[in-house]
Order: C-alpha cells, then sequence, then structure tokens
C-alpha cells in the first residue's frame, strides 16, 4: 500500500515537475522549432529531471519507470511511474489540459497516481483504500443511470485502428451525440473522479499513460479496465475504459459489440 510519506512524496514531485514546465509553456518556440518539436522534449526531460533528481536522493531502492529517462531498479516491488507531460498536443496548441502523470506501483499495481495540470494549478491524487482528492478536497465520481445520458470523452478518434474503430464508434453511438467530448488526454480521467464526464475510452496507452489514472479514477468511487472489463496492471495492452458507474461496465462492453474479446490478451 501507499503510505502518507508516498503520498507526500508524490505530491513534491508533482510540484517539481510544474516548477519546470512552466516557464516552457506557450513559450517562444512554435515558429522556429515546429518541426522537430524539441521545445516540448526539453520540456519533458526538465520535468521528468526534475522528478527522478528526487526519488534517487530519497529512494536508492525503489524503481523508476519513465517515458524520457527509462527504467531503474527494474526488478525492484515499488516503482514509480513518471510521465512529465501527458498531452504532448495540447502542450504544443498552448492548451492547459496536458498533465504530469505519476503513479507508484506495488508488485505490478497501481496504488498511489497523481493527475497534475500544473499551468491551472489543479490535481488529482488518489491512493487504494483512501479516496480521491482535488486540490485537497475530496472529490466523487457520479451515477449514470444509462449510457444515453453518459458525457464521453476521448483524446482522439485516430488513436483507433481496425476493429478498435468499430468498438469505439459502438459507445459513441449509444451516448448522445452532443455529449462526445474529443482532446483532454490524462484530464478527462480527472474529470471522471471529480464527476463530470462519465465515460473515456481509449487504446494505444503505455504504462505511464495509464498506470497513475487507476488510483484516481477508482479512488473516487469509479472503475478502470481494460476492454475485456479486466483491471489494469502493468501487463496490460493499453486499451482502456474509465467509467465513473462501475453499473456501466456490462453495458459499455456490449455497445462495443464484443468486438473487444476477440484481441485474446
Amino acid at each position: 500500500m501507499a503510505t502518507a510519506a508516498d503520498l507526500a512524496l508524490a505530491n513534491r514531485l508533482a510540484e517539481a515537475a510544474g516548477e519546470a514546465i512552466r516557464p516552457l509553456f506557450r513559450g517562444e518556440w512554435s515558429q522556429e522549432q515546429k518541426a522537430d518539436r524539441s521545445f516540448v522534449t526539453e520540456a519533458d526531460r526538465v520535468a521528468e529531471a526534475a522528478m527522478r533528481a528526487i526519488l534517487e536522493s530519497e529512494r536508492t531502492d525503489d524503481g523508476i519507470i519513465g517515458e524520457e529517462y527509462g527504467t531503474r531498479n527494474e526488478g525492484a516491488g515499488r516503482q514509480w511511474v513518471l510521465d512529465p507531460i501527458d498531452g504532448t498536443t495540447s502542450f504544443i496548441a498552448g492548451r492547459p489540459i496536458f498533465g504530469t502523470l505519476i503513479a507508484l506501483m506495488q508488485d505490478g499495481w497501481p496504488v498511489l497516481g497523481v493527475i497534475d495540470q500544473p499551468i491551472a494549478r489543479e490535481r488529482w491524487v488518489g491512493r487504494i483504500g483512501e479516496g480521491t482528492t482535488f486540490n485537497g478536497s475530496p472529490v466523487r465520481a457520479v451515477a449514470c443511470k444509462e449510457l444515453s445520458d453518459a458525457v464521453l470523452g476521448t483524446t482522439t478518434p485516430h488513436q483507433f485502428s481496425g476493429d478498435d474503430v468499430d468498438a469505439f464508434m459502438g459507445v459513441a453511438k449509444a451516448v448522445a451525440e452532443r455529449k462526445i467530448i474529443y482532446g483532454g488526454d490524462c484530464y478527462n480521467y480527472g474529470l471522471v473522479a471529480s464527476g463530470h464526464v462519465d465515460i473515456v475510452v481509449e487504446a494505444g496507452l503505455k504504462l505511464y499513460d495509464f498506470a497513475a489514472l487507476v488510483p484516481v479514477v477508482e479512488g473516487a468511487g469509479g472503475v478502470m479496465s481494460d476492454w475485456q472489463g479486466n483491471p489494469l496492471d502493468a501487463e496490460s495492452d493499453g486499451r482502456v475504459i474509465a467509467l465513473g458507474d462501475a453499473a456501466r461496465l456490462e453495458d459499455v462492453l456490449e455497445a462495443m459489440g464484443g468486438l473487444a474479446h476477440d484481441h485474446g490478451h
């Protein structure tokens, strides 16, 4: 389990990343360097380096899995999973709906997660067994009586290919069209925890994209799973569903048309 000390450390990691990112947001780089996105890479690197420096000095035995600088102490039972900027396109476009993701995993299972939006200074923190907070105050996901009432979020329809397109469109057809939001990356999962969004469906996520989301959504009373309805862990295939109301999981899987069951992961 994640301790109070782990929680305090995770908050400090988020502060350090935010301090690195804020000066670079909407910077003067876009005209000069748009083609290679080198500025974004710089922001990613300084934010992850700031977090890793703290972990390397204070948690020498813990593992680290980071998007930019790879893995340290691979065999450790406790792993910190870091994505300094989740939502690169939003960052490039000057939209403050990207986030820094910090997860603590115990034996492959996410036990603590942080979604931090450093520009708006919005932070969701979830601990398995302890509930989820938004800027320090408890938040709860909301009930959703049927899919036709739901607000559905996804970052982009372009992330789906093959059968996954039909599976996503099945869910999209089951909700009211005016209630689908595009864009948002990790931010949408915070909105699920806070009761503003009901469902998020995505594919192609890496461990550092989803590990932090699980404790946030589930601590708020929601549920996260893969497209077969199984809990997410280090071995999951990157197809995820987040629901504010766990009672709708079967409805979502049914709306996907059973296509999700064919992949055999």
